[in-house]
């Protein structure tokens, strides 16, 4: 009898509940896959690298925070890896705590810096004088508050995800306590290269670049071998590289498929201008929405164009 095919393991900061679970759910089913929960978004891309899990899914923007920055500094080090999907989960929080407490009696609150950010003017107006207990992921506080006896808390109440009050048997003292009620985080499915997915027409593709040194312009140029092939970007952030004060790379989403050649030609021309480029891979977009692309820098208005330069060559055409 054939032995039954391994399950595919998942990475994701954990535990149960957080918002990075719900977006694992919209890529793949625990019945479908092993979902492997970790402790930090760093530990999970390196669950990937060292052969521990095929895939993870990290957050990497988010509306309230902008880039998360643990996750971008681990894709810009160490032996390369790709992004292959985008997902987007709708952000909120509630409060919770033990049975017998009352919100008038919260004094600590324990939850990610992230929701902190978040929640921080519902509760500068609702909790002017409760402190921040930092939390390694959204639930960890929910787990500890459904396993661990009151007095060993050094905090009163949590700030969690929804799903969290139900999985953990929790007591709300406030719901929807998020300031913006818009909030989205961006999550993104990491998994090791290969060959480039087809272009959808509605597609990201991200980059670090670095910088020379001591050159003058060397941002605008860079900037420049998108903007004269018409390449948009959607996201762009600096990072300390680590060697010296005052070195930083650039965390650079565009929108486009390297496939297409004026996002080829502009990757071309940083790879040849820029100390160093890694791409991260190009994905389908979360939205579906297609990418605009300018007058002038479509790819049959490239192949014409390259079609003309060699009959030129070739002196069929002047």
């Amino acid at each position: 009898m054939t032995a039954p095919a391994a399950r595919p393991r998942y990475a994701y900061l954990g535990p149960a509940g957080t918002f990075t679970e719900a977006a694992l759910r919209q890529v793949v089913s625990d019945t479908e896959a092993e979902y492997l929960p970790q402790t930090d978004v760093t530990s999970a891309i390196e669950a990937v690298r060292e052969g521990r899990a095929e895939h993870a899914v990290v957050a990497i923007e988010s509306t309230g925070e902008g880039g998360v920055t643990a996750t971008l500094d681990a894709l810009a080090v160490g032996s390369p890896l790709v992004l292959q999907r985008e997902i987007l989960v709708p952000v909120d929080f509630a409060l919770v705590g033990r049975p017998g407490v009352e919100l008038a009696d919260v004094r600590r609150i324990s939850a990610h810096p992230h929701a902190w950010v978040q929640c921080r003017r519902w509760l500068a107006a609702h909790l002017p004088q409760a402190t921040h207990v930092p939390a390694s992921s959204n639930t960890a506080p929910a787990a500890l508050l459904a396993a661990e006896p009151a007095q060993e808390l050094g905090f009163d109440a949590a700030l969690v995800p929804p799903p969290a009050v139900t999985h953990y048997g929790l007591r709300v003292l406030a719901d929807q306590v998020a300031d913006n009620t818009e909030a989205v985080t961006r999550f993104v499915l990491v998994g090791r290269p290969g060959q480039v997915p087809p272009p959808t027409g509605a597609d990201k593709t991200t980059l670090v670049v670095h910088l020379p040194s001591n050159e003058a312009g060397a941002l605008l140029s860079m900037l420049e071998q998108l903007g004269t092939r018409g390449v948009n970007m959607s996201r762009i952030e600096s990072r300390p590289i680590g060697d010296a004060l005052g070195r930083y790379s650039f965390s650079i989403d565009i929108e486009g498929h390297i496939a297409e050649p004026r996002v080829g030609e502009a990757l071309m021309g940083l790879h040849r201008t820029c100390p160093q480029v890694r791409y991260l891979g190009s994905y389908p977009k979360a939205d579906g929405k297609a990418t605009d692309v300018r007058r002038g820098t479509g790819d049959a208005e490239y192949q014409r164009a390259l079609a003309w330069v060699e009959a030129v060559r070739s002196g069929e055409a002047f």
